[in-house]
């Protein structure tokens, strides 16, 4: 009995704090807060959704050399589901993940507001001035702590195949709001 109180304790406080992490939708229809590709499945987002990922076409080149860069990379993703850029650039990233066969578990996607705050502060020391930031993290074998490798900010300079892979290649790259 014991144990059967004990699971039942423990299911419940797992879905407490998987309810925690789910995004709000506003009566103006934003999401805030933290998202999955299957939010933006739903109506309405699926409109722009679908349309801007089916129509991306991505380079093949870049694409292949992406692979090997996105080994052992996490990213925590900042967009509004009220603007124009997010809208046009989030469904392009995903495309790209599929392509390299990212590991969605290694992505945190996070809805702002119009201020690119979330209820829960999630933006906090992040320094989101611009969305889409699409900020990429690899583990510092020194301290074991996820370090910034760098960001994508709002579009790209080159492409964003080309621009990641920069940024995941420590190449010498600066986003569009870098001076």
């Amino acid at each position: 009995m014991k144990k059967f109180i004990f699971i039942s304790f423990l299911l419940v406080a797992v879905s407490c704090i998987e309810a925690q992490n789910k995004a709000v939708k506003y009566a103006n229809g934003d999401l805030l807060g933290v998202v999955h590709r299957s939010d933006f499945k739903q109506a309405p987002y699926n409109n722009w959704f679908n349309r801007n990922y089916d129509s991306y076409q991505l380079d093949a080149v870049t694409v292949s050399q992406l692979k090997k860069a996105f080994k052992n990379i996490k990213v925590k993703a900042f967009m509004g589901t009220w603007c124009g850029d997010s809208k046009r650039e989030t469904p392009h990233f995903y495309k790209l993940l599929d392509a390299v066969n990212f590991d969605e578990k290694n992505l945190e996607m996070i809805t702002v507001n119009r201020s690119k705050m979330t209820p829960k502060n999630l933006q906090l020391g992040l320094n989101i001035i611009r969305v889409p930031t699409f900020i990429f993290y690899k583990k510092d074998p020194k301290t074991n702590k996820d370090m910034e490798v760098g960001r994508y900010v709002e579009y790209a300079r080159e492409s964003m195949e080309k621009d990641i892979l920069k940024i995941l290649n420590r190449q010498n790259y600066k986003h569009s709001y870098d001076n």
